[in-house]
């Protein structure tokens, strides 16, 4: 079945970084665009950055972009999200989710697009 295994997160002052990661199994990794998602405490789930099968396109949502990079390596299963320039805002859980399909495009995806999540990973920004 498929698992997603999320783990790096951390509690790191305003500025910081940083990397998380996605263990991947039980699907074929490189045929599926992949992504990262935030919740924090009385906010709905907000998308963060997606990437294609081959990490050769990206997206970001506005609030992060020039500050975090969405990377994957297919030989490893997995995904990585590097967060920069971290603010205190950015405190939440993160989620990394596989989609749903096959097709990418550069764009904010619907939670709805992306069929499996992880479990999480909480990071805490203090001020």
């Amino acid at each position: 079945q498929v698992q997603l295994v999320e783990s790096g997160g951390g509690l790191v002052q305003a500025g910081g970084s940083l990397r998380l990661s996605c263990a991947a199994s039980g699907f074929t990794f490189d045929n599926y665009p992949m992504g990262w998602f935030r919740q924090a405490p009385g906010q709905e789930r907000e998308f963060v950055a997606s990437i294609n099968w081959s990490g050769g396109h990206t997206y970001y949502a506005d609030s992060v972009k020039g500050r975090f990079t969405i990377s994957r390596d297919n030989a490893k299963n997995t995904v990585y999200l590097q967060l920069n320039s971290l603010k205190p805002e950015d405190t939440a859980v993160y989620y990394c989710a596989r989609k749903t399909s096959i097709g990418y495009d550069r764009s904010a995806p619907a939670l709805s697009d992306y069929a499996y999540w992880g479990q999480g990973t909480q990071v805490t920004v203090s001020s």
